[in-house]
C-alpha cells in the first residue's frame, strides 16, 4: 500500500476521534495515480473509526474491482467518482456532523453557506483581506446517481467542498493532508457561523 493510503487510514482514525463517523456513516477515498480513474474507497457498512488498509477497496470509474470480490464499495462511491472526474483532487473525505447538518437547515432557502471574516478561510486557500466564500448546498437525493451528478455540478474549484442538505459534506484535496485541512477548516467555520448567529440577538439587545 502507498503512503497516501496509510495516511488516509490515520486520518480516518483521527476523524473518528472527533465523532465525525456516527453509526458507521461517512466514506473516504484516495485516487490512484495514472491516466485512467482508479481509487481506493472505504467499503460499505464498516466502522470508519476502525478503518484498516484492507478496508479500502480498489475500484475503477465503474466501481468494478477485482479485489476482495465479496466486499462492496461504499454506496456513495459514485459521488467520489463524479468529483474526481470534475477536479484535480487526489483525496475525498465525507463526514456527517452536527454542525454541517444544522447549518444546512439555517441556509436551506439560500442554496449556499456564506463564510467570511475569519482567519481560517486561509486554510481553504483564500488569503485576501475581505475573503468570502459560498459553500454549495445541494438536495439530499435518495437516488445516488442523481446525488452524485448534483454534487459534481455544484462543485466550485475555488471552494473545496460541497454540502448535502441534512446529510453531510464532501471535501476535496490534492493530498490527504490538504483534504484534512480543508475539512477541519470547514467544520470550525460552520460551528463559528452557527454560534455567531445564536449570539446576534443578544448583541442587538445590548
Amino acid at each position: 500500500m502507498s503512503e497516501a493510503v496509510k495516511d488516509l487510514v490515520e486520518v480516518a482514525q483521527r476523524l473518528g476521534g472527533y465523532g465525525y463517523f456516527p453509526a458507521t456513516s461517512g466514506n473516504l477515498s484516495i485516487r490512484e495515480s495514472g491516466e485512467t480513474l482508479h481509487m481506493r474507497v472505504s467499503v460499505s457498512g464498516i466502522d470508519k473509526t476502525r478503518l484498516t488498509e484492507g478496508d479500502l477497496l480498489l475500484v475503477d470509474e465503474h466501481l468494478q474491482s477485482t479485489e476482495q470480490a465479496a466486499r462492496k464499495p461504499s454506496a456513495e462511491a459514485i459521488v467520489h467518482v463524479k468529483l474526481y472526474q470534475k477536479s484535480d483532487a487526489m483525496c475525498i473525505l465525507h463526514v456527517h456532523t452536527l454542525s454541517n447538518n444544522l447549518i444546512t437547515l439555517r441556509y436551506d432557502a439560500r442554496g449556499s453557506i456564506p463564510l467570511s471574516g475569519n482567519e481560517l478561510l486561509k486554510a481553504l486557500g483564500h488569503w485576501e483581506e475581505d475573503a468570502r466564500v459560498n459553500v454549495p448546498l445541494v438536495e439530499n437525493y435518495s437516488d445516488l446517481t442523481k446525488l452524485a451528478t448534483a454534487v459534481a455540478a455544484a462543485y466550485d474549484p475555488a471552494v473545496p467542498g460541497v454540502l448535502v442538505k441534512q446529510h453531510g459534506i464532501y471535501v476535496l484535496g490534492r493530498s490527504v493532508a490538504e483534504a484534512l485541512r480543508h475539512l477541519e477548516a470547514f467544520e470550525f467555520l460552520f460551528s463559528l457561523t452557527l454560534q455567531r448567529a445564536a449570539l446576534t440577538p443578544l448583541a442587538t439587545a445590548e
